[in-house]
C-alpha cells in the first residue's frame, strides 16, 4: 500500500462540481486531506509534485454499482483486480451490490469485503447490505447491524421483493435507521424468460421480451410505498423513458425518491442487438432510442442524479451460450470515463456537469462525505486527459472482465493518476 504524502497537483483545470470550481488552479494535499486550492500554505514542502498541465483535475469518481465477484466468483474476478481498474479509471470509491456468495446479509461478509478492500489499498469499497436474509425476499435482514458494519445502503441487486407487503416492512425499517433503500425497477414475473427488450427488434430476433412494464410497474410500486412510508429510495439502474417521468413527478410531490443511469444506457440501443452480440445482453435490457435520448434528457435535467459503471466483469464462458442463455452484463469500470466524456462532445451535458455525475451526485446518494474537494475534505483526486486517444482491447483492461461492446473502439479521455486518501494508488507511465 502506497505511502501518505504530502502532494502538489500543479497547472491543472480544477473542477469541483460541488463547490462551482472550474479554474486553473494548485491543489495541495496534507495528512490524507485536501490541505488548499491555489497557493500552498506558508512552510508547505510537497514529497510530491504531479504535473496536471494540460490535465482535469476533479475529485475522485464515485461509482453506485460495481460488482467485484469476491466472495463467491473469483474465477470471473476479485477484489484485488477490479479496485486496480477502478484506480486506474479514476474510481476511488465503488459500492458493490449484495449478491456475493456469501450473501451480504450480516455483518461479518461486510467487514470481511471491506478490510479486504483496505489491505489492498486501490479504491474505497462501500458494500450494499442485503435487504432480506440470502436476498430471499422473504425475512428482513438486522439492517441496523449492517449499517454499523458499514453499508450505507441497503439493496435486493437484481432480485426484487415479490411480496409488497414485505417491501412495505423493509422500508418502514429502512427509514427508522435511515438508510437509502437501492432498488432495481423489475417486475420478476413480467421480466422472466426475457432478455431483450420486448419490440420490433426481439421479435424480428425471436427474442424472448422483456416489457417497458416490468420496470414501470416495479416503479410505481415502490414510489407510492415510498410515500406510505417516508422511506428514501433509490432506483439503481433506469432503463425507460416513462419511469423517468413518474420519478420526476414523485419528486415534486415531496418523495424521496433518487435515479441513477448506467453509462452504456446512455449510448447503446435495441439495435445493437443485431448480430446477437452477448456482450449486449443485460438486464435491464437495452431499450429504444426514445428511451435512450429520454435518460439522456432527465440526466440533463436534473432528475436522474448519477451515471455509473454498473460493472459486471465475467468469464468468457458466461458468453459463449445462446444469447438468451448468456450472463447479462458487462465489463465497464474501464470506459465509464470515455463514455461519459461523449456526452460532453454530443452536447448532452458540461464537463463539469458530467463530473458531477461522476462525484458528487452519487456521493449524496450514499449519504457519504466525499466527491468534492473542500478544505479539509478526503483527499481523493482524478487526474485525467480528455484528449487522450486509446482503444480498449482485452490486453490494455486490468479487469478480470473482458465483456465489452466496446472493445476495439476508439476511445477519447484516459486517467493519468488517481489519489485515494492522499496516496498516489495509479500513475500512468
Amino acid at each position: 500500500m502506497a505511502e501518505v504524502e504530502r502532494i502538489s497537483i500543479r497547472g491543472g483545470r480544477l473542477i469541483d462540481p460541488a463547490n462551482r470550481l472550474d479554474r486553473e488552479a494548485d491543489l495541495h494535499l496534507a495528512d490524507g486531506r485536501v490541505l488548499a486550492i491555489g497557493e500552498a500554505p506558508p512552510g508547505f514542502q510537497p514529497e510530491r509534485v504531479l504535473d496536471a498541465r494540460g490535465l482535469i483535475v476533479c475529485p475522485g469518481f464515485v461509482d453506485l454499482s460495481a460488482r467485484l465477484r469476491e466472495p463467491g466468483l473469483e474465477q470471473k474476478a476479485t477484489i484485488a483486480s477490479e479496485t486496480r481498474a477502478a484506480a486506474a479509471s479514476g474510481i476511488t470509491t465503488l459500492c458493490c451490490p449484495p449478491d456475493t456468495s456469501p450473501v451480504i446479509d450480516t455483518p461479518a461478509v461486510a467487514q470481511l469485503i471491506q478490510h479486504t478492500a483496505q489491505r489492498l489499498g486501490f479504491s474505497r469499497v462501500v458494500p450494499a447490505g442485503a435487504m432480506t436474509r440470502d436476498l430471499d425476499g422473504k425475512q428482513i435482514t438486522e439492517m441496523a447491524a449492517l449499517k454499523l458494519a458499514g453499508c450505507p445502503v441497503l439493496s435486493q441487486a437484481d432480485r426484487p421483493i415479490r411480496s409488497a407487503q414485505v417491501q412495505r416492512r423493509a422500508m418502514e425499517y429502512a427509514a427508522t435507521f435511515g438508510l437509502t433503500l437501492f432498488l432495481h425497477p423489475q417486475d420478476p414475473d413480467l421480466t422472466s424468460g426475457g432478455c431483450a427488450h420486448e419490440g420490433r427488434v426481439s421479435a424480428r430476433l425471436g427474442l424472448p421480451g422483456i416489457p417497458e412494464a416490468a420496470e414501470t410497474v416495479a416503479v410505481a410500486r415502490d414510489l407510492a410505498l415510498a410515500g406510505q412510508t417516508g422511506a428514501r429510495i433509490h432506483f439503481r439502474g433506469l432503463s425507460t423513458a416513462r419511469a423517468t417521468v413518474m420519478l420526476a413527478a414523485a419528486r415534486g410531490r415531496g418523495v424521496q425518491a433518487s435515479g441513477d443511469v448506467a453509462i452504456h444506457q446512455l449510448f447503446l440501443t435495441e439495435e445493437d442487438l443485431d448480430g446477437f452480440d452477448a456482450n449486449c445482453h443485460l438486464v435491464p435490457p437495452l431499450r429504444t432510442r426514445a428511451d435512450r435520448d429520454a435518460l439522456r434528457h432527465a440526466l440533463a435535467a436534473g432528475e436522474i442524479g448519477a451515471i455509473c459503471s454498473d460493472h459486471q466483469p465475467h468469464d468468457a464462458d458466461a458468453k459463449l451460450l445462446p444469447f438468451p442463455e448468456t450472463a447479462p452484463g458487462i465489463s465497464g469500470l474501464e470506459t465509464l470515463l470515455p463514455l461519459a466524456l461523449r456526452l460532453v462532445t454530443e452536447g448532452v451535458l458540461d464537463l463539469p456537469g458530467v463530473i458531477a455525475r461522476l462525484t458528487v451526485g452519487p456521493a449524496e446518494i450514499l449519504g457519504l462525505d466525499l466527491g468534492h474537494l473542500s478544505p479539509g475534505a478526503t483527499a481523493d483526486v482524478c487526474l485525467f486527459d480528455p484528449n487522450d486517444c486509446w482503444i480498449p482491447t482485452p490486453e490494455t483492461l486490468l479487469s478480470h472482465g473482458e465483456n465489452s461492446p466496446f472493445l476495439h473502439t476508439q476511445m477519447h479521455g484516459r486517467v493519468m493518476a488517481t489519489v485515494l486518501d492522499g496516496r498516489i494508488v495509479f500513475e500512468r507511465e
